[in-house]
This record gives structure tokens, C-alpha cells and sequence, in this order.
């Protein structure tokens, strides 16, 4: 009897709902997209026929999509179950025009329990092309947006830069801020602190503060203030609540892993993608805060068992975003009696976190009293200190570190005498605002309204990934790259990395996902302005340089004025008379040399000369007409010598007359034949040159304890341990 084939994105997801499903289900994984655009390709997208998208299967996807298309064949029935948002929708319609398939059921789930999968199933339904359009109109969209902007980047600033819909508002942000740095003028200010204890009991001690904008005032208050006699003019006591925080929305929980964990984003949500798929808890990309009942229910009983009934205080939050999107709950544990879960430590404390905040989100408001001393003499400004302690914990019982520092003041009577033991100044500055940290940053996107739950960690990556803005002790900041980049969009595109316009699309975006609006009344609306712009700034000239170097700046060559230029590395010193000359120096005065010629005419394009240039592996030669002609001429002699330095001297079991070679791919070292790509045999570690005795594939090198193990993983011989 065939099975029936559920079909979601990663394998730890399939992984952890089969345990559910018995046998009555095989569960496949897509391994997230099976089709996209085709890279660097504007033909992709048929403007004229109202914006069709063109999709390929994805580069190395192609065996995933003949397996599932030959299960779905055998399958009385297929569901799929991808992520239960816009993304999720879109990967799920892509499977489905991939394989073919005519009638698929579509079941959401926001968390991977047996409960909710089971429920899930009795309830399919079609795929919502509301949410599929929405996610492909963003794709669309950023794809029309960047090809057409970074193109005109490439000829008017330097080819290879970019421009993004949601990436360069988040640039101008860092940027902005930047200036703001730079132009800041501090103000001088001294702050006075005075200790002072009780008269009559010394050991009655508090510390007071006070900020004064002159020197000359710091001064006489200090000195009047040893001659004078201090009392207490008065002590305020004040009863404060501490209301419990929402449970977490992905850019709340973003900002406290960073904050309290020391996560970045990317890393906060790769690890949630984890705990989620392991069943630990509820969907990770979410706007709402809202908990459902069965939820609610569950913490009430915990919260009462575990703390006591006046701990207990369940309460609903409002979602502040108008446009929460389709998980609508928080982020949450799905089962809250389990404390500790998750794979390994990072997931382990990112889980408590979660925990934490969930469950102290329906507790009672803590209760501090609050307390002001206020020291007071003839003649001078009253100094105030101020302190606080906690006299019902309620929340922060959940939440402990959440609770900060008591300060507890002693207790003091109105008009009781005062001794002052020590009273000193400190001359300080205004600082300027700091730099956005990448936690800051998501605040502030989520803030204007710029991308989405799902897209504020790959905002923050991709600036990074550019080169536009580097991290520096935690802080957000922009490189020179960056800075001109964004100086020249907002220059010349300010309405469109505007926070309004980004803004007001994220919203349209919205509106096709609720039915609302239509994706090619969105695209229309975009496209004919956007493309009049930039068809008016092509007639702009090139950037060629970026103003004047100062005076005392000349140029190592012939001692002329210089230029400053944006070169791949930054700005640089580049010679006024360039080409005539081709002196050049780093910002720091660091000279520069001129590629040196090989006299050798490029035989690619036959106009550039071959030049050595430095690259990120050393030196190589290449053409001059570069980036019109990318010929790089090949050292045969290295190569060789690599290659004879590479070769293990192992034959290749599989193939017989290859070796296993050293090759180096994007995880790092591994040993393939050198018969590629007629042979595809790889190991993952050095071979020693033997044959396993058990299945006959080549043994690498082990470990300390086991020194040799076979290459393949299913057989006993790979952890010799086992056997044992």
C-alpha cells in the first residue's frame, strides 16, 4: 500500500515530525527554495506581461526535486507543510509547480508538537495565493530595484557596488548616524559627588550627585560646601510597579539575546530556526505577542505550582505592529514544563530566555520602594541620592536577571544632622550618540517600519557582507565604501531609500498578502517611476573623483595635487594628472605601486595589457581591461606544483584510475579523485591508503584514540568504538 508523502523545507523538520506520524507518512525535506530567479538575469522577470516571473530549479537542487516528484508519483496523497508564513507559502507553491502536482493540501502549523501537527492535518487547504503573491512580489520587487540601481552604481561610482530596496535605507540609517557622530560638539560639564554619613551613626552612608554646567561654580560649591553644616531636608518614599514585558516578537527577541546573551541576529535566529524545528518552540518570525488560551492556561497552572497563587496574573498583550503577519502568536515554548532544552549550549540559554519571558509575561507586577535623600545646606543647590529595593518580586521570580542592581539607602529622618566626608569633582564631556549596535539597528528598522520579522537579521548581514558597514566592539559602522554609496543614493534616489517610500511598500506588500491590493497593480505602480529616475540620472557624469586632497597632500610620483578616489579597498590619493601620472597613497600617506606590466598583450580581448595585481591569494596576472575583460593568466608551473603537493598518491577505490587529491571547497579541506568529474568519490579527511575490511571503502585518518576509521559513515568501522 503506497504511504502518503508530507513534504516540508529542512530535514531536522522532517526529522522531528515523523516521530509523530508512525509509518502512515514519508516526510522529505525540500531543503528550503527549489526554484528562484536566475542570478544576474533582468530577463527573468517579463516586464511587458505584466511582471512574470521566470523561475529555474535552483543550482544543485535538481536531485531533490526528481525525488520528491518520483514520491509524489507513488503517494495516495501529498501535503505540504512548509513554514507557516509568506515565505513558507511560496516555497510551498514553488514545490507544487516544480513536481507538477495538481491538488496538494497545504497545512500550517506555528509549532512542531504532536498536537498541533495532528490538528494541522485534519484541517488542509489550498495554497493561498494571496500570501504566494505577496512573497513573490517582494522578490520582484528587490530584484527590479537593485539590478536597475546598482547597474547605474557601476558606471557612475566603481563596478561591483550595490544598491538594495531594503538594504540601502538600512545603510543611510548607519550612515546618518555616523554624521550625526562626527558633527557632534561636546559641552563641558563637572559632576560633584558628596559621601556623606550620619552624625550620630557613621556607619549610616549614602552617596550623592550633582551636575553643574561651570568650573568656576564646581569650584565655589566645593569649597562652601566643607565649610558649611548638612542636614537631611527631606526623604521621599514611593511605592513603584514593574509590569512584565510581552513575550517575544522577533525583533524583541533579537534585542535581548543580543543584549543579554552577547547573540547577534543572524545567530539568534539560526539558532531559534533550530529550536523550532526540534518541536522546543513555537515559530520564530512573528510580529504578534499575543499567547493562545491553551497557552495561557498552562503557564497560569505552572506559574501557581511552581511560585504560588500570588505570582499568578494572566494577562493578554495588544500587538503593536498593524501589520503582523501570519504566525499569530509570540515566540514561546511549546511545552512549559520542559526548562532546559536544545541541542547544545548556545540553544540551551537562548530556550531559557525564551522560557523566561514567556512565563514571567503572565505573572504579577513586581513591587520596589523606591527612596530619595535629599542633603541640603544654605546657599547651595540640594544633592539628592536616590536608591531602590525590591519588596515583591512577582515577574522577576521567572525573570531574576531581568531585576538590575538594588540600591538600598539607610534610613534617615527629615532635619537629622549630616556629616560630609568627601566631597570631589569630575570634569567631563557630552558624548555624542552612540553607533547603532546590530540589536539597535533591528530596533530602529522595526521602529520606521523598513522589512519584516523575517528579513531584519539578512538586512543586517547583507551591508556587512558588502563591505558598506563593519562591526567594531559591537557598534554598527559604515566603511568609506558605504558612505559614498549612500551619500550618492541619497543624492540622487533620496525618495526611494526614503523611510516613507520603504515604509509604504512593506505596507503594500501587506495588502497583497490580506487580499487588499494586487501584485501587478503594486509592480505598475513602483516600476514606471522608478525607471523614468533612473533613466534621468544615466546622463549624470561618472564620479571620477571625490574632491581635492588637502594642500600639503602631493603626489609621490611628480609632486603635484592629488585627488581623492574610491578604489575596492576605500578612498584613496590618486595623482591630479592620472593617467599622465600614476602616483597614488593611502588616506594614511602610505604610497602606492602601479601595477607593473608584463609587456604581454591580453589574448582574451587583445586592447589591455597583462598586469600583476595583488589579490586575496597574492599576487596573479591579469588584464588591465578589467572589469571589461576578466582574463586571468594561469602560473602552469604553480599549478603543477600544487598539484603534485596536493596528490595523496591513493588510488581512488571507486574509479580505479584517479587519486585522492587535497581540494579545498567552501567548508574547508576535504579529498576528492582527481578523475572529476568522471568520478565523484570524496572523504572528508586524509586517507591512509588502506581498505576497510568490512566494506571494502578507503580508511582516512582518525583520531588519538581510534588512528585510523573508515570513510563512510554506516559502517561499524567509522567509530571502531561501537564494536567494542
Amino acid at each position: 500500500m503506497s504511504k502518503k508523502l508530507m513534504i516540508v523545507e529542512s530535514p531536522s523538520k522532517a526529522k522531528t515530525i515523523a516521530k509523530y506520524l508512525n509509518n502512515e507518512y514519508i516526510v522529505k525535506a525540500s531543503v528550503g527554495h527549489v526554484r528562484d530567479l536566475p542570478k544576474s538575469n533582468k530577463n527573468a522577470i517579463d516586464i511587458k506581461s505584466g511582471f512574470v516571473p521566470h523561475y529555474e530549479i535552483s543550482p544543485g537542487k535538481e536531485k531533490v526535486v526528481a525525488e520528491i516528484k518520483k514520491l509524489a508519483k507513488g503517494a495516495e496523497e501529498v501535503i505540504l507543510a512548509t513554514d507557516p508564513d509568506r515565505e513558507g507559502e511560496a516555497i510551498a507553491w514553488h514545490i507544487k509547480e516544480a513536481i507538477g502536482l495538481k491538488n496538494p493540501k497545504r497545512v500550517v502549523f506555528h509549532e512542531i508538537t504532536k498536537d498541533a501537527v495532528s490538528e494541522a492535518i485534519k484541517h488542509p487547504r489550498d495554497i493561498d495565493e494571496d500570501l504566494k503573491e505577496a512573497q513573490e512580489a517582494r522578490r520582484v520587487l528587490d530584484r527590479l530595484f537593485g539590478y536597475d540601481l546598482s547597474g547605474l552604481i557601476w558606471q557612475k561610482l566603481r563596478y561591483g557596488l550595490s544598491a538594495g530596496r531594503v538594504q540601502s535605507p538600512a545603510l543611510r540609517i548607519v550612515v546618518e548616524r555616523e554624521k550625526e557622530i562626527r558633527a557632534f560638539v561636546p559641552e563641558n560639564f563637572w559632576e560633584i559627588e558628596a559621601d556623606f554619613t550620619g552624625q550620630s551613626d557613621q556607619s549610616a552612608h549614602f552617596k550623592c550627585q550633582e551636575t553643574i554646567k561651570s568650573e568656576t561654580e564646581a569650584e565655589k560649591i566645593l569649597s562652601d560646601a566643607k565649610k558649611s553644616s548638612w542636614a537631611v531636608a527631606r526623604v521621599e518614599e514611593s511605592e513603584a510597579t514593574r509590569r512584565a514585558k510581552a513575550p517575544f516578537t522577533t525583533s524583541t527577541l533579537q534585542q535581548a539575546a543580543s543584549s543579554r546573551l552577547g547573540y547577534s541576529p543572524a545567530i539568534t535566529m539560526r539558532l531559534a530556526q533550530k529550536l523550532y524545528e526540534a518541536g522546543h518552540i513555537t515559530y520564530m518570525r512573528t510580529d504578534s505577542t499575543s499567547l493562545s488560551a491553551q497557552a495561557m492556561k498552562e503557564i497560569n497552572g505552572l506559574v501557581v505550582e511552581k511560585y504560588g497563587k500570588e505570582y499568578a496574573k494572566p494577562q493578554k498583550f495588544l500587538t503593536k505592529s498593524k501589520n503582523a503577519q501570519e504566525a499569530h502568536e509570540a515566540i514561546r515554548p511549546t511545552h512549559f514544563s520542559t526548562i532546559d532544552a536544545g541541542a547544545n549550549a548556545q540553544e540551551q540559554k537562548l530556550y531559557k530566555l525564551i522560557w523566561q519571558r514567556t512565563v514571567a509575561s503572565q505573572m504579577s507586577e513586581a513591587k520596589a520602594l523606591k527612596t530619595k535623600i535629599i542633603a541640603q545646606t544654605n546657599g547651595l543647590p540640594e544633592f539628592i541620592a536616590e536608591g531602590s529595593r525590591i519588596i515583591f518580586e512577582g515577574w522577576l521570580k521567572a525573570d531574576p536577571k531581568a531585576r538590575g542592581e538594588d540600591v538600598e539607602l539607610p534610613l534617615f529622618k527629615e532635619s537629622e544632622k549630616l556629616k560630609l566626608e568627601k566631597i570631589e569633582s569630575f570634569g567631563k564631556q557630552t558624548e555624542p550618540p552612540h553607533r547603532y549596535s546590530e540589536a539597535g539597528l533591528v530596533k530602529e528598522l522595526e521602529k520606521r517600519g523598513i522589512g519584516r520579522p523575517s528579513t531584519y537579521a539578512s538586512i543586517i548581514k547583507t551591508i556587512q557582507d558588502r563591505g558598506y558597514v563593519v562591526k567594531e566592539n559591537k557598534s554598527l559602522q559604515p566603511t568609506e565604501t558605504g558612505e559614498v554609496v549612500s551619500d550618492f543614493l541619497s543624492a540622487n534616489f533620496g525618495n526611494y531609500i526614503s523611510d516613507d517610500f520603504t515604509a509604504k511598500m512593506e505596507d503594500e506588500l501587506d495588502d497583497i498578502a490580506r487580499g487588499k491590493e494586487t501584485y501587478i497593480h503594486v509592480l505598475e505602480d513602483f516600476y514606471e517611476p522608478f525607471t523614468a529616475e533612473v533613466k534621468s540620472k544615466k546622463s549624470i557624469p561618472k564620479i571620477t573623483d571625490l574632491g581635492k586632497a588637502p594642500e600639503n597632500i602631493k603626489c609621490p610620483t611628480c609632486g603635484g595635487a592629488m585627488i581623492i578616489k574610491l578604489g575596492r579597498g576605500g578612498k584613496f590619493y590618486s595623482c591630479a594628472k592620472f593617467p599622465d601620472c600614476d602616483g597614488a597613497m593611502t588616506l594614511d600617506g602610505k604610497v602606492l605601486e602601479a601595477p607593473k606590466s608584463t609587456g604581454e598583450k591580453c589574448p582574451k580581448c587583445g586592447k589591455g595589457d597583462l598586469i600583476e595585481r595583488d589579490g586575496k591569494y597574492g599576487k596573479f596576472i591579469a588584464c588591465s581591461n578589467y572589469p571589461k575583460c576578466k582574463f586571468i593568466k594561469k602560473d602552469e608551473a604553480a599549478e603543477a606544483e600544487r598539484a603534485k603537493a596536493a596528490d595523496t598518491g591513493v588510488q581512488c577505490p571507486e574509479c580505479k584510475k584517479g587519486t585522492m587529491t587535497e581540494k579545498r571547497g567552501r567548508y574547508g579541506v576535504f579529498y576528492g579523485c582527481s578523475n572529476y568529474p568522471d568520478c565523484k568519490n570524496i572523504i572528508k579527511t586524509k586517507p591512509t591508503g588502506n581498505l576497510c575490511s568490512l566494506c571494502g571503502k578507503l580508511m582516512m585518518e582518525g583520531t588519538k584514540t581510534i588512528p585510523e576509521r573508515c570513510s563512510d559513515k554506516t559502517c561499524p568501522n567509522h567509530n571502531p568504538h561501537k564494536l567494542k
